[in-house]
């Protein structure tokens, strides 16, 4: 007869096999951002439309994604429960243990931005008392589907024809997707190199919603 314990630890170690998918953590990054059809999600992180409906239905008979039929199409968002905190405890644990991923992170991320970013804590004292410029770097349709209060949205890919919208006399922290999204990094190192006063915050959108901090929504509907 199989003990409870074991029983247990055999649950936790099929969650950690769903999650066992390089594809899989990229899909719940997006689907952090909010609620995105299946084609969007297949679009953004380069699979076959049939290939991310099959990671995306083991994430969903796991608990890791939620999923609604509006119509023809099948939407996808962020299931609940620490889903956010576990992934991020994930990171966390793979900075700490493996040496390949600390090489990762100084040969690519380390070079872009090697500054200090700003806490979330630090980044609500300067919203209060309106010392910085948020900049929210991510594309439109994640924009709208949710952001920080009184970002300004300026994608990455518009960043060099819109610097006229930025400020050179107060400071601009940029946010996006989480703590590793190239998009903030390499707007940062752009905006740094033509001498505006950048930093990042220390994650992204999803990890300032899930601590139950302020966001906005423009109520415009994302694109499909």
């Amino acid at each position: 007869m199989i003990s409870p314990k074991t029983e247990l630890f055999e649950q936790f170690a099929e969650l950690a096999r769903v999650l066992g998918h390089g594809n899989r953590l990229e899909l719940l990054e997006h689907a952090a951002q909010g609620e995105r059809s299946v084609e969007r999600l297949a679009q953004l992180i380069g699979l076959s439309l049939a290939n991310a409906s099959q990671h995306l239905q083991v994430l969903r008979r796991a608990g890791f994604v939620r999923s609604r039929r509006d119509g023809k199409r099948m939407l996808y968002r962020l299931g609940d429960g620490p889903v956010i905190e576990l992934l991020g405890a994930l990171r966390r644990y793979a900075e700490h243990g493996r040496a390949e991923v600390r090489g990762i992170v100084s040969d690519y991320f380390n070079r872009l931005d090697s500054l200090d970013p700003v806490s979330r804590e630090a980044l609500v004292k300067r919203l209060d008392d309106g010392s910085v410029v948020l900049l929210d770097v991510r594309p439109e349709d994640e924009f709208a589907l949710g952001h920080l209060p009184g970002a300004l949205n300026i994608p990455f890919a518009d960043l060099e024809r819109r610097l006229a919208e930025l400020p050179k006399d107060t400071q601009i922290v940029a946010y996006c997707r989480g703590p590793y999204c190239v998009l903030s990094f390499e707007a940062v190192a752009a905006l740094r190199s033509k001498g505006y006063d950048i930093k990042r915050l220390e994650d992204g959108y999803p990890e300032w919603k899930a601590a139950c901090l302020p966001i906005s929504s423009t109520g415009v509907s994302p694109l499909p």
